[in-house]
């Protein structure tokens, strides 16, 4: 009997991990797809299923390879995946390790626009006020490549239209990975520049690929944070881009761009010189107008004789000062009378008579007020004796004279036979001494 060789589980999930790793179909797979489960992880790997209408597989995609992808994946979204087969040990599973993604059905770049717009359109970084562009500029910046057709159509522009602005190219590479960076690079240097008064930036036209670093986030955040007023040209005039939503005014081609930022000068001239001609029509109106004005006012009686100007004046004032003299006197006169009166009536109230009846009022009270602190005293003095006699009368001492004595036991008077006892000491008090006995006997009066 042959014994049985039995595997641990860990054996067992490593000969099936190495049959997946070498099998060579499996080292490279291509699958489509619907996304399920899906939850965000920002900083770390992202683990999801992916499903079909018969099947799940678990799906992993490390950090690296999610960051490269340009659109952010949803739930219930079907992509196309590149990626390959393994065995997560720990659970004895076999997932989908996936290394490149693509949206299926629709392209990868459109989907990134598309989220991306949505973030930045819930941020409210479209809804902003547009700064107004210069009505004549001095000094333009312009934001692309310099060997394009787009600085050479602003440049014939420029000088068609406004050709005494002085143009500053700013060369940036308009297309590819660099692009990005590029163009953030250039519109910062302008930003510190604060030398210009707007801001031209675009390219011609191309796929989405070619326009797509004016897509991307850090341009289009770099353009809606300019504190000078920009024009974008990017494309043609159907294409759209993320940076013509955050800029203060769109053209839908460079000779538009530069149209919009320049006014034509020979327009401006034919202007300025009507506003001259009709600047010197009013003056010259406005002068003569002014001329009659003073020939009438010249003409007026008052500058002929100036001493007429004040004769009805001269007769107010007269009039004014009788008015003043007559009120014054009339006031005078009656303040008089009123001084007189209340002179007599003070003379009337003089408290002089009433200090001598004061006086006099107050020598009579005081004399009777002598008189009855005489009398009072005498009264208290009378029945101060009355007292003392009727006090002496009660006084003990004089008990004692006649015979009585006091008899006192520890501090304590003596009114009663059943406070001592047979040999208590006790003290007698008579009228000229005390007297020191001690208690031998006692009898009750029946």
């Amino acid at each position: 009997m042959t014994e049985t060789s039995y595997l641990t589980i860990n054996q067992l999930t490593q000969y099936i991990k190495a049959k997946f790793t070498k099998d060579p179909y499996l080292q490279t797979v291509y699958v489509t797809g619907e996304i399920s489960n899906f939850r965000l992880r920002p900083n770390g790997h992202q683990y999801f299923s992916l499903k079909d209408d018969d099947a799940v597989i678990s799906v992993v995609m490390f950090k690296n390879a999610y960051k490269k992808l340009a659109f952010k994946p949803e739930e219930g979204m079907k992509v196309l995946v590149k990626g390959h087969i393994g065995v997560y040990e720990r659970q004895g599973s076999y997932q989908l390790y996936i290394d490149e993604m693509l949206p299926d059905g629709i392209g990868a770049l459109y989907q990134a626009y598309e989220q991306l717009k949505e973030k930045l359109a819930k941020e409210g970084l479209f809804d902003f006020e547009h700064k107004p562009i210069p009505r004549f500029p001095k000094k333009i910046a312009v934001v692309t490549s310099q060997s394009g057709a787009v600085i050479r159509d602003i440049i014939t522009t420029v000088n068609r239209r406004y050709p005494i602005v002085q143009l500053v190219l700013y060369p940036a590479v308009v297309q590819g990975n660099k692009a990005k960076d590029s163009l953030v690079k250039q519109l910062k240097r302008i930003e510190a520049n604060h030398d210009y008064d707007t801001v031209i930036i675009g390219r011609g036209g191309g796929s989405i690929e070619d326009l797509w670093p004016f897509n991307e986030e850090a341009v289009v955040r770099q353009v809606a944070k300019m504190s000078l007023p920009i024009i974008t040209s990017v494309g043609h005039e159907t294409d759209t881009t993320l940076v013509d939503f955050v800029s203060d005014e769109r053209a839908a081609t460079p000779t538009g761009a530069a149209e919009l930022a320049t006014p034509v000068l020979q327009d401006e001239i034919i202007r300025i010189k009507n506003w001259q001609r009709q600047m010197f029509a009013f003056e010259h109106q406005r002068i003569n107008h002014l001329n009659e004005r003073l020939l009438k006012v010249q003409r007026n009686y008052i500058f002929q004789d100036p001493s007429r100007l004040y004769e009805v004046k001269q007769l107010q004032l007269d009039q004014l000062n009788d008015r003043l003299w007559t009120n014054g006197q009339k006031f005078l006169t009656k303040y008089k009378q009123e001084f007189t009166t209340k002179t007599n009536q003070l003379w009337q109230h003089n408290p002089k008579h009433h200090v001598i009846n004061a006086r006099q009022q107050f020598e009579w009270n005081q004399e009777k007020l002598s008189s009855a602190m005489n009398q009072f005293l005498n009264n208290q003095r009378q029945h101060l004796n009355q007292h003392m006699t009727t006090l002496d009368a009660l006084s003990p001492l004089k008990q004692l004279k006649k015979g009585y004595s006091i008899t006192e036991s520890r501090n304590q008077q003596i009114s009663s036979i059943n406070q001592v006892d047979i040999g208590d000491k006790v003290k007698i008090q008579v009228s000229d001494g005390e007297l020191n006995a001690q208690i031998t006997g006692t009898r009750k009066n029946k």
